[in-house]
């Protein structure tokens, strides 16, 4: 999954339904915009304050206020999250991660879609502004920073065709391949909240691309039926066998390439639900599995590149061979 979060927790995240002004609320946290994040004499004391964050209990919620301004809305709140309230221990689990995100995408806003759609606006112009200087962008925490060389790499790695990016999230690869105009795209991921806000979002910029709810293993398409399938920053999701038949997937619907990344972690993030870490031997073991030409290189990440047009010429010239 493309980015930091997938809306994809044991009971199911709606992240456009209509809620309380400035405020989100669910069964396992309640977020609150508040501007001075001040205390009240209603409220338990603070667990933590964090430069962005206030955390408390609320008898079985997590209680999260934050100063979240509708400018700064965007995807490097991720990495504020993950390195403010995951990172030393106060919050702990994907879930909950993706919880808290939401409430504060849905409080900084009052109209969900309004909300999102000032979220995906900020982020892909941070995206553009930051590919135009590059030397110029943030660094540290900040997740567009993290993320942009690998989109840059996809892009150099995607030929003219048809795409399927298996694995989503909120589809910021899924569009910037959208704006190429030789790139038709199909996005794809298990989580139907966050394919409900990609072709919300794709309306509202009059964007044409086609979507799937579904498991990254069962594709409802035919084999060989798009150019290229894209699997970014999936694999740490999922286990050892289900990754495999991911891959496996992949690769019986692409006619031309299947380009996969990876973090390079030396431990999973379980904040953003990573269950498992990789390095290039083992996309290497994974790619001989397939049994077609491929390569493995290292660049902001693991990369495996699995060429099945080369796979198809060769053998058209064995049988030719035989003839």
């Amino acid at each position: 999954m493309s980015s930091a979060l997938s809306l994809s927790g044991a009971a199911v995240i709606d992240p456009l339904a209509a809620g309380e002004t400035g405020r989100y609320s669910d069964s396992m946290v309640t977020v609150v915009h508040e501007p001075r994040l001040s205390d009240t004499v209603d409220q338990p004391p603070p667990i933590v304050r964090t430069p962005h964050f206030c955390v408390r209990r609320h008898s079985h919620r997590v209680w999260v206020g934050h100063h979240v301004r509708p400018e700064k809305l965007d995807n490097n709140l991720a990495g504020q999250i993950a390195a403010e309230l995951f990172a030393p221990g106060w919050l702990s689990g994907a879930e909950v991660f993706e919880r808290v995100f939401t409430g504060i995408v849905k409080s900084t806003v009052d109209d969900p879609v309004q909300a999102w759609s000032r979220f995906y606006d900020n982020t892909l112009t941070a995206l553009h502004r930051c590919w135009e200087a590059p030397h110029t962008s943030v660094h540290g925490s900040h997740s567009i920073a993290d993320m942009l060389p690998v989109y840059r790499r996809v892009l150099e790695l995607v030929p003219d065709g048809r795409v399927l990016d298996i694995g989503s999230c909120f589809g910021f690869l899924a569009l910037l391949l959208a704006e190429r105009r030789h790139n038709p795209v199909i996005a794809t991921d298990i989580a139907s909240g966050s394919m409900k806000l990609l072709r919300t979002v794709c309306e509202q910029r009059g964007i044409s691309m086609g979507s799937l709810v579904c498991d990254g293993a069962r594709i409802p398409l035919p084999a060989q039926s798009v150019d290229t399938v894209t699997v970014i920053h999936l694999l740490e999701h999922l286990s050892p066998r289900h990754g495999a038949d991911v891959l496996a997937e992949a690769v019986r619907l692409a006619r031309r390439k299947v380009v996969v990344a990876v973090p390079l972690e030396e431990e999973p993030t379980a904040a953003y639900g990573h269950v498992r870490t990789f390095d290039l031997s083992e996309l290497t073991a994974l790619a001989r599995e397939m049994r077609i030409p491929f390569h493995v290189e290292e660049h902001h990440g693991g990369w495996l590149v699995l060429d099945r047009a080369r796979a198809h010429d060769r053998i058209s010239r064995e049988v030719g061979a035989h003839l």
